[in-house]
């Protein structure tokens, strides 16, 4: 008997990391109005899937799409 083997096992973990506006592309810099820091939610393998104002947002919208949000220091 075969066992189906899956090398990408699916996980619903992300990871909410601080992002000086500083770092990036000016026309997302010029959207930031004024904050120094932004927040992205990284799949796990580390595909930016999105970038909000505030830490507690990114918690939030991680938990609203059934995902486990985890700080990256």
């Amino acid at each position: 008997m075969e066992t189906p083997f899956n090398s990408e096992p699916k996980s619903n973990i992300v990871y909410v990391k601080t992002i000086d506006v500083s770092d990036l592309p000016q026309d997302v810099q010029e959207q930031a109005e004024g904050l120094e820091h932004l927040y992205a939610v990284h799949d796990a393998q580390g595909t930016q899937i999105a970038l909000v104002a505030d830490r507690k947002m990114a918690f939030v919208l991680a938990r609203q799409n059934d995902l486990a949000p985890q700080a990256v220091h």
